[in-house]
């Protein structure tokens, strides 16, 4: 049975004065849809096993796993620390190509002269969270960041461009697409927790959990050739 998606008339509206770069589209993904893209992301997963990042430096794993889809993904690790790579850090096999449905809706959403390179796929077991942190691995920071939610509901906290600035906190709920850009696309964010009794449970064997795919775009376009 499904989970209820909302808490309540006051959370499931949105949050107030969200700053300039920043926006939201709520359901932007209805109940065919989700389940469709689920499919997609799990026949991606099937190729690409979800893997335990590790913090640069001490090592210490995620609370999140992730995988990624498209011809780059983001990984970690005690010796090499943040990166784009073109192969999985445990299979050694490129990435699977990123589901169309995605790539449409960066097409749609982004507002970016160039596709999205990489798909990062987090998946939030219960008791998972991720800390503030900025995306600034990418190459292009012009270019946004494009983010889906699946699954459990969860917390969102979003600051500034300084660690210490002050948050706010919204509910991310199934079907939601959040963007972060222009002056917001380097604002720290993260998720403090889920809740896994609320949302839309995911395929077995990640039931109670959330996803949250996050589209990036790594490398500048390149130029077109000058014409004679």
């Amino acid at each position: 049975m499904a989970r209820p998606l909302l808490f309540d008339d006051r959370e499931c509206g949105m949050p107030p004065a969200l700053p300039q770069g920043v926006r939201l589209w709520r359901a932007r993904l209805d109940a065919a849809a989700r389940w469709r893209l689920l499919d997609e992301i799990m026949a991606v997963l099937r190729q690409a096993p979800l893997f335990a990042p590790r913090m640069p430096g001490s090592g210490r794993p995620f609370s999140v796993r992730m995988s990624n889809a498209g011809p780059l993904g983001w990984v970690s690790d005690a010796a090499g620390g943040y990166r784009y790579q073109p192969i999985h850090p445990e299979t050694g096999r490129p990435w699977p190509a990123m589901p169309q449905m995605l790539r449409r809706l960066w097409a749609e959403l982004a507002d970016y002269p160039a596709p999205p390179q990489a798909a990062l796929i987090n998946y939030y077991a219960p008791g998972a969270r991720m800390g503030l942190h900025v995306d600034n691995d990418e190459e292009a920071l012009d270019a946004p960041v494009l983010s889906i939610s699946l699954g459990a509901v969860a917390r969102f906290r979003l600051g500034g461009l300084k660690r210490r600035d002050r948050t706010i906190s919204f509910l991310l709920h199934p079907g939601d697409v959040l963007l972060l850009a222009g002056p917001s696309r380097l604002r720290y964010h993260g998720i403090d927790r889920i809740f896994p009794d609320r949302g839309e449970p995911l395929p077995a064997p990640l039931e109670e959990g959330r996803i949250n795919i996050t589209l990036r775009r790594v490398t500048p376009p390149q130029p077109l050739p000058a014409r004679d």
